[in-house]
């Protein structure tokens, strides 16, 4: 199967404010990832150089691979790092909220891909030393207290973390590939018993987050169905090859000729602004995308395993900080 490699982990960590509560902004994407490099590459970086570049370490270094993987060497795809997406996601709650008294608690979501689940031990260590630097304005503290590992497929969460005892549990909830070619397409398909495998479905995708799609060197306004799907295609190949070390055989061709088939029938999107600072790049940096409700009709049943896999990896720019959320759903 065409998928059947490709692992996801989805973990829920859920923070403890200090004893100055915490002030955050309305969306948490970009704090919570913030000072989460920082802080990871203090706990995993042995040589405390400035720059990757150049250090012996870097080919078996987690910071190194998480934060700055590099192309294999000869390698034509996404030579520029920058274009590398990272394996893992931060995705921040939903609500608005932006105060927490001394001990309210706050649960996000943190998604790893690919070789970076072996990783996760230094991604708690980094979350429990990040509380301590302190997040939001005024760098107020927090402590990690639980983490637990979601199993989506059978609605589970086991506990593999908290702070009394701070061991890390084995509990094995890895979501393959193979689930989402094997048995998702069946949840459009019940929506057309009885009809042809070329059969129109109609399906919402809501789009959670901001959601930054670039077609023809420009972010679109109102994202059409085969932009999503060329955005999709390009993420998960890019997660495929960079970190699982494998391929898709795809006809991207006739995927995409099929996908502009696909057509709108109902638009309830909007433009939403935000900007975050830049560290790296030591300035704000403008991140708006859309959000809302869109209907698509079409073929859209040979699409399911990509679009069930991107709601869990997200689309777009800006999906490690949470940017990109989306869910999509058949409709009668």
């Amino acid at each position: 199967m065409v998928l059947s490699f490709f692992r996801v982990a989805v973990f829920e960590m859920i923070l403890e404010a200090g004893n100055q509560g915490l002030q955050l902004p309305s969306y948490k994407g970009s704090t919570l990832r913030g000072g989460f490099g920082q802080a990871f590459r203090s706990i995993a970086c042995s040589m405390r150089q400035k720059d990757c570049r150049g250090c012996l370490l870097k080919s078996s270094c987690p910071y190194a691979y998480v934060f700055e993987t590099s192309p294999p060497v000869g390698s034509e795809v996404l030579r520029n790092h920058e274009n590398i997406p990272r394996p893992f996601i931060i995705e921040p709650p939903l609500d608005q909220r932006t105060l927490y008294h001394p001990g309210e608690q706050l649960a996000f979501r943190l998604i790893l891909i690919g070789n970076a689940i072996e990783l996760l031990p230094y991604f708690i260590v980094a979350f429990r030393e990040l509380g301590q630097l302190g997040i939001g304005k005024g760098r107020r503290t927090y402590e990690l207290v639980k983490v637990r590992i979601l199993d989506p497929e059978n609605n589970k969460k086991s506990l593999i973390y908290e702070k009394e005892n701070p061991l890390i549990q084995s509990a094995n909830m890895t979501i393959r590939g193979d689930y989402y070619e094997k048995s998702l397409r069946e949840e459009f398909s019940r929506h057309q018993r009885g009809s042809d495998s070329n059969a129109s479905q109609r399906a919402m995708v809501r789009y959670l987050t901001m959601t930054r799609i670039k077609h023809e060197d420009n972010f679109s306004p109102a994202i059409e169905f085969h932009m999503l799907v060329r955005s999709l295609l390009r993420r998960i190949s890019s997660l495929a090859y960079f970190h699982h070390k494998e391929r898709l055989d795809l006809n991207y061709s006739a995927i995409i000729e099929q996908a502009a088939k696909v057509r709108i029938i109902d638009n309830r999107t909007r433009w939403v602004d935000w900007e975050r600072f830049s560290s790296r790049q030591d300035s704000h940096v403008r991140m708006g995308g859309v959000v809302g409700e869109m209907v698509y009709e079409g073929n859209i049943a040979a699409f399911t395993p990509f679009l069930r896999l991107g709601e869990l990896v997200h689309v777009g720019k800006g999906a490690v900080f949470g940017m990109g959320k989306f869910e999509a759903s058949p409709l009668l």
